[in-house]
């Protein structure tokens, strides 16, 4: 932690912005992002550092690997709009070996029948929570390795539509909440001084 404290103020900006403003999609995109731009041997060096930081939960984490690497486990995972569903698939491909092509198959399989306009969402309900755990989902896909290029591009155009999506939610959202706020002032009683 002291090591931390000690960077220079855009770092610990950087470290905010990071932790508390970005979407774990976001998070996702922008390390894989950051990624892209190390060196080789900057690379080897951090995956030696993120094999040893994943080593900690090893063995929790093991028996979900192995159903995120089974086919027979995920061809059952087909209703996205079910939570728990959509969970175990987040947990999957989180899990999702990096040469395990016919899981991905599978995966891409169920994602490619998702509609954004289609998730869950009511009519009253303009919060976006379950079309971020579906631009999660998608973000993750469109950057896996186990799924081929044509694969990914596909997903990331469904992505591209679901946060159109989750944008227009959130715009939804704040002309609910400005609609509200306008009506309550206008209903504030006038004092006669």
């Amino acid at each position: 932690v002291a090591r931390w404290q000690q960077c220079p103020k855009q770092c610990i900006t950087v470290f905010e912005w990071f932790g508390l403003h970005l979407n774990p999609a976001r998070r996702i995109e922008f390390m894989c992002g950051l990624l892209h731009m190390c060196q080789p041997l900057e690379l080897r060096f951090l995956g030696s550092y993120l094999e040893d930081l994943a080593r900690k939960d090893y063995q929790v984490l093991r028996d979900f690997e192995f159903r995120a690497n089974s086919p027979n486990e995920l061809g059952v995972l087909t209703d996205l709009m079910d939570p728990v569903v959509m969970s175990k698939l987040l947990v999957c491909l989180s899990l999702l070996g990096s040469d395990s092509r016919e899981c991905a198959g599978i995966l891409f399989r169920i994602l490619s029948h998702v509609d954004p306009h289609n998730c869950g969402l009511s009519a009253n309900d303009t919060s976006a929570g379950p079309l971020e755990q579906l631009a999660l989902l998608f973000t993750m896909a469109s950057l896996h390795p186990a799924f081929h290029f044509h694969q990914r591009e596909k997903v990331r155009g469904q992505l591209d539509k679901i946060e159109l999506v989750i944008e227009e939610a959130r715009r939804q959202n704040q002309l609910r909440i400005s609609a509200q706020t306008t009506v309550m002032s206008s209903n504030k009683p006038t004092r006669v001084t």
